[in-house]
């Protein structure tokens, strides 16, 4: 019997895949607990829709990203944080991915994930750095941070 996988069972498929399964496993287990359901012309087609519907919100957030790559790399969009500085330039404390993330917000109306800063070495003196932001998977934008004295 052919069934469409509702959820990801283990050693058998995956969600959204079409498979054979013995009719006794499809009857007694998939379909009682409601994991899969069967492949019928109806709802193969109904699975195509899905895909291509899936497929178009993900080319339209690649599209999104993209924007976004442009407008953070932009020279004038770089994001500026004051901290307190003793008089040789070094900070008290360092700058964190959580106060870029916030300024990122306030400054640019544009919401960054902490856990995406790329931050290869840490902030402890004022002047300026590039860092990378992962915006999607497959897109990451180079960030500038300025530190100034408060």
């Amino acid at each position: 019997m052919k069934v469409i996988f509702l959820k990801d069972v283990k050693n058998q498929g995956k969600k959204g895949e079409v498979k054979e399964v013995p009719n006794g496993y499809a009857q007694n287990f998939l379909f009682k607990k409601n994991l899969a359901k069967e492949a019928t012309s109806a709802s193969i087609s109904e699975l195509k829709g899905k895909k291509q519907a899936e497929q178009k919100r993900e080319a339209e957030e690649l599209e999104e990203a993209k924007e976004l790559k442009v407008f953070l790399e932009k020279e004038e969009n770089a994001i500026e944080i004051k901290q307190k500085a003793a008089e040789d330039g070094r900070l008290f404390g360092s700058v964190t991915t959580k106060q870029i993330a916030a300024a990122a917000q306030k400054q640019l109306n544009v919401k960054l994930d902490k856990r995406k800063i790329d931050m290869k070495v840490p902030m402890r003196t004022l002047g300026t750095q590039k860092m990378d932001v992962k915006i999607h998977p497959e897109v990451t934008a180079e960030l500038t941070v300025r530190v100034l004295a408060e």
